[in-house]
C-alpha cells in the first residue's frame, strides 16, 4: 500500500518516533527513510530521497552548505525539497505525492493523528482537549529548544557549560509541569485516555537518554547529567508515566531497543 506519509530524517530519531508511534495506534503507513545523522551528507534531500550516485555528486545546482548539525559540510538538496521545505531541515515529511512538505517533528506526528482520526482518536474529544494537547506539545518545543544545543554538543564532545545550565534549567521545569499534571493519579496528561500528548513526552524523555552514552565526556567537564539516573526520586509520577509509555507495544518498538542499547553502556 502506498504510505500516507513519507518521512525523510537522520536515524535513529526519537523526535520521528512521534509519528511512528501514532501511525501503530491508528493505522496510518507511515514511510521512514534515512541515515545515521552522519551519514545524511551522502544522501540526495528530495521527496525521492536516496544514497547520492557520481552524478548527483558533481549536480551544482543541489549543493548547499550544511546548516545545524552539520557544520560547513556541503549537503545535496533539490529545489522540490526546498519548496516543500523552506527551512532545508529534517526530519521532513511529504503528502503522498511529494507537493506538500511538512517540518518539525510536532506537525509531523499531529499529520499522522489526523490521518488516523476515523480509527482512533489522539487528539482529545473536543476542542478544548485538543488545544491543550497543543500546549503540551508547545511546551516541549521550548524544552527541545533549550536541550539542542547542549544534545549537539554532547555529540561533538564539545558542552558549552552555558548550553548545559539552559538545558538543566529547562528539564527541571519541563519535568515540575509534568508531576504536577499527573497529580494526584492520573494516568495520561489530557483527559483520562492516551494523546499526542503522552506519544510526544516520551519522545522527548527519550532524547534525553543520550547523554547516558556521554557520561565520561560530562565528567571531565565537571557536569552532572540534567536527567540523572535518579530522576524518579525527584519526579516519580513523570517517571511512572514514562516507564508505563515505553513497555506499550506501540511505543516499545521504537523506544525500548535504543533506550535498552543506551541504559546498557559501560
Amino acid at each position: 500500500m502506498t504510505p500516507a506519509l513519507r518521512i525523510f530524517s537522520y536515524r535513529p530519531n526519537p523526535r520521528v518516533w512521534k509519528a511512528t508511534i501514532a501511525a501503530r495506534l491508528n493505522g496510518v503507513i507511515v514511510e521512514v527513510r534515512g541515515d545515521t545523522p552522519e551519514g545524511l551528507v551522502d544522501w540526495l534531500w528530495d521527496f525521492d530521497a536516496r544514497p547520492l550516485t557520481a552524478a548527483d555528486r558533481e549536480d551544482a545546482s543541489t549543493r548547499r552548505m550544511g546548516r545545524v548539525g552539520f557544520g560547513d559540510t556541503p549537503l545535496h538538496k533539490t529545489a522540490a525539497f526546498l519548496d516543500a521545505h523552506p527551512f532545508g531541515t529534517v526530519p521532513a515529511a511529504f503528502s503522498p505525492d511529494g507537493r506538500t512538505g511538512i517540518f518539525e517533528s510536532n506537525s509531523i506526528a499531529r499529520a499522522v493523528v489526523r490521518l488516523g482520526e476515523a480509527q482512533l482518536s489522539l487528539y482529545g474529544r473536543d476542542p478544548f482537549e485538543a488545544s491543550r494537547i497543543d500546549s503540551f506539545l508547545d511546551a516541549s518545543l521550548v524544552l527541545g529548544r533549550d536541550t539542542q544545543a547542549y544534545l549537539l554538543g554532547l555529540r561533538a564532545k564539545d558542552v558549552a557549560p552555558t548550553a548545559h545550565a539552559a538545558a538543566q534549567a529547562a528539564v527541571e521545569v519541563y519535568l515540575k509541569a509534568i508531576e504536577l499534571t499527573l497529580a494526584p493519579g492520573r494516568v495520561a496528561l489530557v483527559g483520562d485516555s492516551l494523546s499526542l500528548a503522552d506519544i510526544c513526552f516520551a519522545c522527548e524523555m527519550t532524547m534525553l537518554w543520550y547523554e547516558r552514552a556521554s557520561s565520561a565526556h560530562l565528567a571531565e567537564r565537571k557536569l552532572t547529567p540534567v536527567l540523572p539516573a535518579g530522576f524518579p526520586d525527584h519526579y516519580p509520577r513523570a517517571a511512572e508515566h514514562f516507564s508505563r509509555l515505553r513497555a506499550h507495544p506501540a511505543f516499545a518498538a521504537d523506544l525500548e531497543p535504543h533506550l535498552a542499547r543506551l541504559e546498557n553502556l559501560p
